[in-house]
């Protein structure tokens, strides 16, 4: 029997085409392809952006990172133009600490794989930028990141929906308009728009970004450069050797890095533009607002400097607009140049957000950053958080916060904020007893890099328990949401806390400031306050500061004013563990602070304290009543007895010792032990 006409139509083959073109046959109009969604969205994959997803990995979040080019880093393939980068590798420290050692490895991002460490990559000092390139995209790579590649996200606005975290999700929308929804923003793409001023004859300007690094280019050359920074100063360094002369023209005096304690400011690899002007070899530095200024080009091709006001006065042409040194001809920019390059630093894209975001409110400083609280969090878009470079706002001249030896701590802090606050994972603490809190002070401050590297950003905090009889001991957290502290990390602090910083002196730094004076250095306990080199600090305050205690803190504090504050003495080596200089000043602190004793026993020392006091020392509470003190054997009481730290018990009552029978210390018992031996105490005093 034949087949019908229908039957072919609705046989097998035919009915799956129907049923996959049905959508598309449908009357019904199809509905709205939903965005694909991720709890957190990077938006960068330069150092900052790959730090945060190695973060994100580790602790098993649903992320993407989301990169224009097809690679990572893909500022450093272009910059800085001259190649050579100033963050410093420093290969050998002669210690074997991993942490010491990342002090003073500027390139190194954290993560648990030794190999990715940036000495592996570079035997240069200043290493070539290309390194760095190589650096991170092994990175990535190594840690299996989730990176979408050649992804340019061209706008991102918010959708308000009361299911998502923060009260909305962020939408981002890609060059190919695919579009992804976001719980978290987190934005680590710098500084990437060239920074310009509008000026007459602006126009005539060669950019940073495009200008020629051949110095073939510029050789027997008059060169005039706008910029007072390490961009302007490199430009200078590449061609100092071919140019006529090369003249540097700012707005502000140059800022050196080593006066300043500022790693953003002039680098000494970059200032031999300094040595040939004080030297009078034809280079020179002026200073004048650029926007008073105005360029005009001559029918030879050459520029002059006039002011603005000039041609103001009416339309000229180019050879007939006054210049200054028409009325004084001792004008300092009376000279043709034959090139004039703008070096004057780097500004947010703030293009593709949606101004519903509020990433800026056009001051001066947020028309460079984005505005960020102290928790890098937007002050305008709860859930979104600025990241690396374009997180610099926060410490922008004071820290390392720009820079990939700074910003690699404060993206770690801004993860364990949302570990708090979307996983209920609480801020890493280890828990210790009180006898250890010297100690514990004592080994951070000789190691951790993160306080070292964002000093007065970045602070260790000690929560105290109840009596004092233990402590929480938090690190890195940002000093600027102490009064957060409870929300930021999920502790409490009820019941006092200290907060360990790393400070230079107050009127150390500075660009009019002579770092090299006579008796610059402090070297004494009693003046430890006086410390002028980078050293620690230590806040005491028996409750947790509010916000308008740290917003109104005194000018030029970090913190607010404390109940007690202790500077430990600046040290030449970076080295405090000097039992007198360093360690028993601050034992004594807390002691006074606790309004209790840290010192450590032996055990028969408690045993007597046991006969003889109504209080025991920590030491013993914790260890001798629990059978965990240090048992004294003949050889070690010998030896605190030759030392001065223990009393000859055999010869009390035989006068042998100096004293009469009878006699003792005001408020000692006459079997009370002399001071006890400490592994921090080298004097023979009793406290």
């Amino acid at each position: 029997m034949g087949l019908s006409a229908a039957a072919l139509l609705w046989g097998l083959p035919g009915l799956l085409l129907t049923i996959a073109l049905h959508p598309a046959l449908s009357p019904c109009p199809a509905q709205a392809s939903v965005p694909a969604h991720r709890d957190y969205c990077v938006l960068g994959a330069g150092p900052a952006g790959l730090q945060m997803a190695y973060f994100l990995q580790r602790a098993g979040r649903d992320y993407a990172v989301f990169e224009r080019a097809p690679g990572p880093g893909s500022f450093f393939t272009r910059y800085p133009r001259h190649r050579k980068l100033i963050s410093i590798n420093k290969r050998y420290t002669g210690k074997a600490n991993a942490e010491f050692n990342l002090r003073h490895d500027w390139n190194s991002l954290l993560s648990h794989d030794p190999r990715l460490l940036f000495r592996h990559y570079s035997n240069a000092y200043f290493p070539d930028a290309g390194d760095m390139v190589r650096y991170l995209g092994d990175f990535a790579d190594r840690l299996g990141l989730h990176v979408l590649y050649n992804t340019t996200i061209a706008h991102v606005t918010l959708n308000k929906d009361q299911r998502a975290w923060n009260g909305h999700y962020f939408i981002l929308t890609d060059q190919k308009g695919q579009a992804y929804q976001c719980s978290v923003l987190l934005v680590a793409t710098g500084l990437s728009v060239p920074n310009q001023v509008d000026f007459p004859g602006s126009e005539y300007l060669d950019g940073y970004e495009s200008m020629s690094v051949d110095p073939k280019d510029f050789v027997g050359q008059n060169v005039l450069i706008l910029g007072r920074g390490n961009s302007a100063f490199e430009t200078a360094e590449n061609i100092l050797g071919v140019t006529n002369f090369i003249h540097m023209l700012s707005r502000s005096r140059v800022r050196l890095s080593w006066a300043t304690h500022y790693v953003g400011d002039l680098r000494a690899i970059n200032n031999g533009l300094l040595d040939t002007y004080q030297l009078k070899s034809l280079d020179g530095l002026l200073e004048s607002d650029l926007t008073d200024l105005a360029i005009v080009k001559d029918h030879e091709g050459k520029f002059h400097v006039t002011l603005k006001f000039f041609l103001e006065e009416g339309n000229r042409g180019a050879d007939a607009v006054p210049l200054p040194q028409d009325d004084n001809d001792n004008f300092a920019l009376r000279v043709a140049y034959d090139r004039v390059i703008r070096c004057l630093g780097w500004n947010f894209d703030f293009s593709i957000f949606s101004k519903s975001l509020r990433l800026s409110a056009g001051g001066e400083l947020s028309k460079k950053y984005p505005l960020v609280k102290a928790s890098y969090e937007s002050k305008g878009s709860r859930g979104l958080f600025v990241l690396g470079t374009a997180s610099h706002s926060v410490d922008y001249r004071k820290s390392a916060g720009g820079f990939i030896h700074g910003f690699r701590y404060t993206v770690r802090a801004v993860h364990r904020l949302l570990e708090q606050r979307h996983h209920g994972v609480t801020w890493p603490s280890t828990e210790h007893p009180i006898t250890q809190l010297a100690s514990a002070i004592i080994r951070r401050v000789n190691e951790a890099s993160g306080l070292y590297q964002m000093f007065s950003v970045l602070a260790d905090v000690v929560l105290l328990e109840e009596n004092a009889t233990a402590f929480e001991y938090l690190e890195e957290f940002p000093m600027q949401a102490l009064a957060q502290l409870e929300t930021i990390t999920g502790r409490r602090a009820r019941h006092g806390l200290f907060v360990i910083n790393m400070e230079y002196g107050r009127n150390f730094s500075g660009p009019d400031k002579d770092v090299f004076f006579h008796d610059r250095s402090v070297g004494h306990t009693e003046d430890a306050w006086l410390s002028n080199f980078l050293h620690p600090v230590i806040y005491y305050y028996r409750h947790l500061p509010t916000e308008q205690e740290v917003r109104f803190r005194p000018a030029g504090w970090p913190l607010p004013r404390p109940t007690a504050i202790h500077h430990i003495v600046e040290d030449f080596l970076t080295d405090w563990t000097a039992p007198v200089g360093h360690i028993l000043p601050l034992r004594r602190f807390l002691e006074n602070c606790l309004d209790t004793d840290l010192r450590s026993f032996y055990a028969e020392s408690c045993f007597l304290f046991a006969l003889t006091r109504q209080k025991l020392p920590p030491f013993c509470q914790q260890g001798y009543l629990r059978t965990q003190g240090l048992v004294g054997t003949e050889s070690l009481r010998q030896h605190g007895v030759e030392s001065g730290l223990l009393r000859d018990y055999a010869t009390v009552g035989r006068g042998d010792s100096g004293q009469q029978p009878g006699d003792h210390r005001p408020g000692q018992h006459p079997l009370a032990p002399g001071p006890p031996v400490s592994p921090f105490d080298s004097n023979k005093e009793e406290l």
